[in-house]
């Protein structure tokens, strides 16, 4: 699971964890060439086309002159956001481009005074929240900034090389904090009333204590102004997942996600990789479901159009959330620490809300220790669903709703489960309705010759620095029925696209039972919604599990491929009944 760092939140938090879910818009000068320069496509995501396309600053410049997008209208943009079930907006001021999207008297190059378009689109845009009752919030790139000197990854020009980003001296760097980045900084929170949050991003090269003043700075000019993660060195009010980061369980702390409907965040014109409807919708009932907040990005064009497949999907995610926002709105993580394989789960008091996306005419819930008062649909919450709960002397738990023969109001349903107590789980790996046990590695304790440690994990749930054959992962497990179990690892990269390692071999241990086997990743898997978007799984063989009940289960690396520097990246163990 995740941890903030040491730093308290505000009082002033209350409102971001009621909201759940915001609104992100990357738009700049960026989103004119669209992924596009000189005829030529540019790889990579659109507002890094300056630096991946390698285009000089006095080219690059040029675009202010014809920045131009008559046809933005803030009231329709804020509108759609509220439409869509959004409490926040949070729009890139300043992006790693330096050009600032709002009228910036302490430097030229802002929207106002470079572009004949004239309009300060944060003044509209705060006008048009303050209307309807969303927060306004903007993102500022604190650090990078390739047309200010000084500012990390500042682009100089050098005869007829054309370009290279220029090494900098820590001085010149303080330079470009106190000269550009603190007097817009006042400028944002000073021009446009109450703002909710600044949303800094990519730290590089900032110290901890240029981090620390910058929080400083921000609470002293709007003390009740959040300051992201992503200002560096855990200095922020609440912390900033990776992009499109789902967390592998529930996080401490307070936790947000940003994301991207398609590939990009400022508009490519040939990224049509939309996600649907569904996949969004399921993305954001997994982040409440662990606690975390939903920034969803859109990235508008060059003329100031929200691009019509942005829309579609934002209009249903709205319709969802007018009948469901209540799972979303306000609620805090699941009470349970692993994933359940047909939705999601949020909390409020002692109720539990299930996102279903599998839909079945039964429902079952294991491990639910609390007595049950009511159940029923948010779609239809006039009638009552019937249920019943077994409890068995050996510590299962079992709740069975009886549900309509088909799902009402369309995508994700939402069950709500009202507790006569205050919940209460069984907080072990459960056998679930389908027989199958997830071992997730956030769950298991991890042995080494030192004692007995929490597995060093990256924010996703990804066991790193498993490199000593002599260590290894337990757990414990509560079993319902006894069989023979096909035992499945599923395995990431600890780098984006990056090959998962193999060469490895295990041997895994279900009270005295041991299965060995070699780790070739053999079975692909891609999988948009996680970070870990090349991942692999490995079946190493059967084993039998001869009764129910609780069982220790121990994963031994007995050999790490010594070439492979990470060691054994490993998301969890599956255990898949053999069909009897």
């Amino acid at each position: 699971m995740n941890t903030m760092g040491t730093i308290k939140a505000p009082a002033s938090i209350a409102w971001w964890r009621e909201a759940r879910f915001g609104m992100f818009i990357h738009w700049g000068l960026y989103a004119q060439p669209a992924g596009v320069w000189n005829g030529k496509d540019i790889h990579g995501i659109g507002e890094w086309i300056m630096y991946n396309g390698k285009i000089p600053v006095s080219e690059y410049e040029k675009l202010a002159k014809t920045f131009n997008p008559v046809t933005f209208d803030a009231d329709a943009w804020v509108s759609l956001a509220k439409r869509a079930g959004m409490k926040y907006l949070v729009i890139t001021a300043k992006h790693h481009d330096g050009f600032a999207m709002f009228n910036s008297p302490s430097n030229p190059y802002n929207i106002v005074d470079a572009t004949p378009f004239k309009r300060d689109v944060a003044k509209e845009l705060a006008d048009a929240c303050a209307c309807h009752g969303i927060k306004m919030c903007f993102y500022y790139s604190q650090a990078q900034d390739w047309h200010a000197p000084g500012g990390a990854g500042h682009w100089e020009e050098v005869g007829d090389k054309g370009w290279h980003s220029a090494t900098m001296p820590a001085e010149h760097f303080a330079r470009y904090l106190e000269t550009k980045v603190k007097p817009q900084l006042r400028e944002l929170l000073t021009q446009y009333g109450p703002i909710g949050l600044i949303w800094f991003d990519t730290p590089v090269v900032i110290t901890r204590e240029q981090s620390m003043e910058l929080r400083r700075f921000v609470h002293s000019l709007q003390p009740d102004c959040l300051v992201s993660g992503r200002v560096g060195h855990d200095a922020g009010d609440y912390g900033s997942l990776g992009d499109n980061m789902i967390p592998c369980g529930p996080v401490k702390g307070d936790w947000e996600s940003p994301a991207t409907l398609n590939d990009t965040w400022g508009y490519k014109s040939k990224d049509h990789n939309w996600k649907s409807t569904e996949t969004l919708l399921g993305l954001l009932a997994e982040l409440a479901g662990k606690g975390a907040n939903y920034l969803l990005n859109i990235g508008p064009t060059g003329e100031g159009e929200i691009p019509p497949a942005t829309v579609e999907r934002l209009e249903a995610i709205g319709t969802w959330m007018h009948v469901n926002g209540e799972a979303i709105h306000g609620s805090s993580a699941s009470p349970y620490p692993y994933d359940h394989s047909w939705g999601s789960i949020t909390r409020k008091g002692r109720r539990l809300y299930a996102i279903i996306s599998a839909w079945s005419s039964t429902f079952t819930l294991r491990g639910l220790k609390s007595p049950v008062k009511k159940a029923w649909l948010l779609a239809s919450p006039e009638t009552m669903c019937p249920f019943t709960e077994t409890h068995t002397p050996d510590g299962f738990h079992e709740l069975t709703i009886t549900l309509p023969e088909q799902a009402p109001g369309g995508l994700l349903p939402v069950l709500v489960i009202e507790t006569r107590d205050e919940i209460s789980v069984d907080d072990l790996p459960l056998q679930q309705p389908d027989r199958h046990i997830m071992l997730p590695v956030h769950m298991a304790s991890f042995h080494t010759a030192a004692g007995i440690r929490p597995p060093d994990l990256t924010r996703n749930g990804l066991l790193t620095g498993w490199t000593r054959s002599e260590d290894h992962l337990a757990w414990s497990m509560r079993l319902k029925e006894s069989g023979t179990f096909t035992v499945r690892l599923v395995l990431g990269s600890t780098e984006w696209e990056r090959p998962v390692s193999s060469g490895h071999r295990v041997t895994i241990s279900v009270d005295g039972s041991t299965l060995t086997g070699d780790i070739t990743s053999d079975e692909p898997i891609r999988n948009v919604r996680t970070v870990h978007n090349f991942q692999s799984a490995t079946t190493i063989g059967t084993i039998i599990v001869p009764k129910a009940g609780v069982h220790e289960v121990t994963l031994h690396a007995d050999i790490i491929n010594p070439s492979a520097k990470e060691g054994l990246t490993l998301l969890s163990v599956e255990l898949i009944p053999v069909q009897r």
